[in-house]
């Protein structure tokens, strides 16, 4: 009888260990197709075709700036490439595409930057698209800076009312790691988008940094008291981060770079952006390491 007893009570324990086992086996599959489900990219670029492209209005003997975004844009299809590659191909998920607000008037530009939307899944996933994709993006944005400085038509950028009506649409999806990468000078205005509610704008330009006084070490000070910045346009970006590239603030104020990068950072925070990194217009090659970082999750 006492033989008996203990070769139940073994037996418990066994089932018991073993469907503990099979529980956390359970869980550990579930926390993994989680994780392979966040970490299918869906990365956004937003250029400004305004005229602080313009070779002419605003040179640069070292680089050009519009060679500059190109050079950006081109570490961000590298670390996609590389994110691709890196995946096994029944898991590939993922997107990148391109976008202006608003649509240039030349048709050429719009239609190179339909080429430039690519989705990648298990039915096309090959090495021979994921090199087509560095090479298309290696030279289309080129041809589309081209184009706009050829046109010399800069109708300037609305990126206020980019993010109060397209960038939910746009850039935003359940089951990805979204990503906007915005290629600008810092500063933010568009003819008809010109709103003032108290202190808060929908722009930002070298004028109104200098009409605030904000040219002196008293600059951030003023920003608090005053109440300075821009208009929230989106109430919950919490699914998005961004990554605003080309910083290029105007030398005559020391503290010009301070102020732009002051306005990004309340803007997005009062729009939860989950996280953000804003950068000056450096070289390419010394960014390089920097864009890729941050869309692997390295820095």
């Amino acid at each position: 009888m006492k033989l008996n007893i203990k070769l139940t009570i073994m037996l418990l324990f066994t089932v018991l260990a073993f469907s503990c086992k099979n529980e956390e086996k359970g869980e550990d599959n579930n926390t993994a197709k989680t994780k392979d489900v966040s970490e299918n990219l869906n990365i956004s670029l937003l250029l400004d075709l305004s005229d602080r492209i313009s070779p002419t209005k605003y040179p640069n003997p070292t680089m050009e700036y519009y060679l500059r975004d190109v050079g950006f844009i081109n570490s961000v299809s590298e670390a996609f490439t590389e994110h691709v590659r890196s995946k096994k191909v029944i898991r590939a998920h993922d997107k990148i595409q391109l976008f202006f607000d608003p649509t240039p008037l030349n048709p050429e530009i719009n239609k190179i930057s339909k080429e430039l939307k690519i989705e990648i899944n298990k039915a096309n996933d090959s090495k021979e698209l994921i090199k087509n994709i560095k090479s298309i993006y290696a030279n289309y944005p080129l041809k589309i800076y081209n184009l706009a400085i050829k046109d010399g038509n800069y109708i300037g950028s609305d990126i206020w009312r980019f993010f109060k009506t397209k960038i939910n649409d746009y850039c935003v999806e359940k089951e990805y790691r979204n990503i906007l990468v915005i290629l600008t000078d810092g500063y933010i205005f568009y003819k008809d988008t010109q709103m003032k509610e108290e202190n808060f704008t929908t722009y930002l330009t070298p004028e109104s940094i200098k009409s605030n006084k904000l040219n002196s070490s008293e600059w951030n000070k003023k920003i608090i008291k005053q109440k300075l910045g821009f208009l929230k346009a989106n109430n919950d970006l919490s699914n998005l981060e961004i990554f605003v590239l080309g910083i290029n603030p105007n030398p005559k104020n020391p503290y010009e770079e301070d102020v732009i990068k002051t306005y990004w950072t309340n803007w997005f925070q009062s729009m939860k952006v989950k996280r953000f990194k804003i950068r000056n217009a450096d070289l390419p090659s010394n960014m390089d390491k920097i864009i890729k970082d941050f869309i692997s999750k390295k820095d």
